[in-house]
């Protein structure tokens, strides 16, 4: 790992065993990108990689013989005007009415380790040895404007990261219209275009496109969280590339808010990506003295395809941008009351379900919405943090107190960016919501926008919510955001700066995040917004864990789980078993492919446990335990592979290898079962090819089988539930493990799955 200056040829060249990134001052001072990629020995003249050749309609940007032209250099920041016609990173309006800039190197520093960038959440080291960072300082004489570029190289993982900052040095206001985090240029257009798409209760959905000339983007433009429709990562990857080989460059954002990702395919089949905050609605005043710090932007390379990508974002993640107690911590079983009670509950009743929870192994019981306020329904209540004591005459004091009782902790639910106009809150401060004066404020689930670029009305909040949590014993927190923001207007921000407002939101729900885990590190936070409208980077700073989507069907979860496993590791996804019919598709699913899906996550229960039977309460407790014996690998310890797509055909198969390589689990998931279907042969990954591995399969039929199936199969109840054998790695990769159409069929056919163990056979 290290980042090299060299003199004299005004080459940077960051680099580690796996990636090299390169760039240079060009003749007029401003900063050329010349390689990205696989790591690339070191040395001083990489001058070749500079191509310059005259074009017509070609506007030069030095006197001549010189042939310079910002329209076909690769830039590492670019601005629009001087030549360039392609969309800029920046723009930066001066008192004079123009935007044309000419930011040239004025210094640099190298230093080990790297440097935070609060309030914003970003990656960290805890060594300065982990990495290595550069900082490029260039100025504009006219503007008085420095811009500060920052990269890091990390020694472990194939990243770099970058963020910009502009400083204002001189005496004129300017007002920055466009201020991205990264820009990074590619020679060719070779690539196809991978991103998360979605929307409510189908979020992160895999999808690909081949990359054209001209402009190809995602974005949010929400206010209130990177949201369903479009996840802050794009990923680069050549045609042929799939998951376990060819080359893919990954770029994943760190941020909350409203976000562009963009890729721009010159004529000249150059292709530029941009990543940062959405332009849109954007517009920040910087006087003298002032600094406006754009978020990170993380790089990721990969030459071992799409699964060597997202284990370097999962280890990264997991480990530099996490924090705190749950870090390092597999997560508690949980029990969740809201698709068993929704807001009909009363203590008894909560107590019976925790109760039962506790029965069956479950360590964490989590009350939902409806214990606040006037709460019976969305009308009602939001913004009210206080106990309804109509329904928990004890309070949550006395609640929490009796749960634990039961051997369980105790979790709670609360959306404190949120209010009902039918409360409390909004009858003492009506201009405390985000909405234009004199216009029609959009509502949606009956809820409003707090105003959280207010710094009193993240005050007045956490005061109320710590009162609640510090009288109470509480050991988790799930936050839920459960709508955008409309009409985006502060009341309080003067006009000029209503351009603001959006990021200031962002960043006043950062602020409360930080005071209460800084108050309560103890307490597991877990975001949530509307399922999966706010599952972004920057969001496991503070949660380490994020509900991943309120659609709970094992089927669609595979999907949804899948997609979100390009960039995020397992133990950040919240993922529950919930009752049949699925409370969203209505779709009945064998409990045992429900459990299935759940344990490649966070795992726990969104249902009414005293509702099953005898039959399915041991099952229960057979999950329990088995989450519990092996979610240290799962969550901690394991590398993922995702084998089969369920984007690509009927099944889905996807594994977690230890570090070692000594254990495994794998998992094979059907949709529809086929009649006198052809062969399968599941093929593993990640293993030792020349280790001896003894493979158990839970062969138990699932207890929705109909029992004169039972009877044409043979099945008994005392019949051995697992089926064992010994392989070599190299045989389990190469030639798979083959799946019985049978067995499928005995545990139900549709969407009925198969879960592995593999161990290493002691030497």
């Amino acid at each position: 790992m290290a980042v090299v200056f060299h003199e004299s040829t005004k080459v940077f060249h960051l680099f580690n065993q796996d990636v090299s990134y390169i760039m240079r001052i060009m003749e007029n001072g401003q900063m050329e990108h010349l390689y990205y990629g696989k790591a690339l020995k070191d040395k001083a003249d990489f001058l070749y990689l500079h191509e310059e050749t005259m074009r017509s309609l070609m506007s030069v940007c030095m006197p001549e013989p010189s042939l310079l032209s910002m329209q076909y250099t690769k830039q590492e920041y670019p601005s629009y005007g001087t030549g360039d016609y392609r969309s800029p990173a920046f723009t930066v309006l001066q008192e004079n009415g123009s935007r044309i800039v000419n930011y040239t190197y004025a210094s640099h520093t190298i230093y080990k380790g790297k440097k935070d960038i609060l309030p914003l959440p970003a990656t960290y080291v805890e060594s300065d040895s982990e990495a290595d960072s550069l900082e490029v300082r260039l100025h504009d004489e006219v503007a008085g404007t420095d811009l500060v570029l920052s990269y890091t190289v990390y020694a472990d993982f194939p990243v770099i990261t970058r963020h910009a900052r502009f400083e204002q040095k001189g005496p004129q206001t300017v007002v920055l219209e466009r201020a991205l985090s990264a820009s990074v240029e590619f020679n060719d257009m070779d690539f196809e275009m991978v991103h998360l798409a979605g929307a409510w209760a189908r979020e992160r959905y895999v999808k690909n496109r081949k990359l054209e000339m001209g402009i190809q983007s995602i974005q949010s433009m929400c206010g209130t969280g990177s949201s369903t429709d479009h996840n802050p990562f794009l990923a680069l990857k050549r045609p042929h590339t799939t998951e376990s080989q060819g080359e893919v460059y990954g770029f994943s954002f760190v941020y909350s808010g409203n976000f562009l990702a963009q890729t721009e395919v010159s004529t000249f089949d150059m292709t530029r990506v941009t990543m940062g905050i959405h332009p849109e609605g954007f517009a920040w005043e910087l006087k003298q003295g002032e600094v406006f710090q754009t978020p990170e932007v993380v790089m990721v390379y990969s030459d071992g395809g799409l699964n060597k990508m997202s284990q370097a974002y999962h280890r990264l993640y997991r480990t530099r941008l996490m924090r705190g107690k749950w870090r390092d911590e597999v997560r508690p079983i949980l029990l969740n009351n809201w698709e068993a009670t929704y807001f009909d509950f009363t203590e008894e009743k909560i107590l019976t379900i925790a109760k039962k929870a506790k029965e069956v192994g479950v360590e964490l019981f989590v009350l939902d919405d409806g214990w606040f306020g006037t709460r019976n329904d969305d009308y009602h209540g939001l913004g009210d943090w206080f106990v309804n004591t109509d329904k928990l005459p004890d309070g949550i004091t006395g609640l929490s107190k009796k749960v634990e009782e039961t051997g369980l902790k105790f979790g709670l639910w609360v959306e404190l960016e949120m209010v009902n106009k039918d409360s409390d809150l909004y009858r003492a401060h009506p201009d405390w919501i985000i909405g234009v004066p004199d216009r029609f404020e959009s509502h949606a689930r009956h809820q409003h926008v707090l105003d959280f670029s207010r710094k009193e009305v993240v005050d007045h909040i956490y005061g109320m919510i710590s009162k609640v949590i510090r009288e109470a014993s509480i050991s988790y927190i799930k936050w839920d955001m459960n709508r955008y923001m409309s009409e985006p207007y502060s009341r309080s921000a003067k006009p000029s700066e209503q351009g603001m407002v959006m990021h200031r939101y962002i960043l006043g729900v950062y602020d409360l995040y930080t005071r209460l885990t800084t108050e309560f590190p103890d307490i597991l936070f877990e975001s949530c917004a509307s399922g999966g409208a706010r599952f972004d980077p920057a969001m496991l700073y503070f949660a380490p864990q994020a509900w991943t989507s309120d659609d709970t069907d094992a089927s669609e979860r595979t999907k949804i789980q899948y997609g979100t496993s390009y960039v995020y590791p397992l133990v950040s996804m919240g993922s529950h078993v919930s009752a049949v019919p699925n409370h969203q598709l209505q779709r009945t699913t064998p409990l045992e492919s429900r459990a299935n899906v759940a344990y490649f996550g966070t795992f726990g229960y969104e249902l009414d446990l005293n509702l099953l039977s005898e039959g399915e309460l041991e099952q229960v407790k057979s999950q329990v335990a088995f989450m519990k014996a092996h979610r240290q690998l799962i969550q901690m310890e394991g590398d993922f592979y995702r084998l089969l797509s369920p984007f690509e055909g009927n099944e889905t198969a996807w594994m977690v290898v230890s570090q070692d390589k000594s254990e495994a689990i794998a998992a094979f998931y059907q949709k529809m079962n086929k009649v006198n279907g052809s062969w399968l042969r599941l093929r593993l990954q990640g293993l030792c090819a020349d280790t001896l591995y003894e493979v158990s399969c839970n062969m138990k039929p699932s207890l929705v089988l109909d029992e004169k199936l039972a009877e044409v199969y043979g099945i008994q109840e005392d019949e051995e539930a697992f089926q064992v054998y010994r392989a070599y790695g190299s045989e389990l990769m190469y030639a798979g493990i083959p799946i019985d159409r049978k067995e499928l069929t005995k545990k139900g056919g549709d969407f009925a799955s198969l879960l592995y163990t593999i161990k290493k056979v002691a030497d």
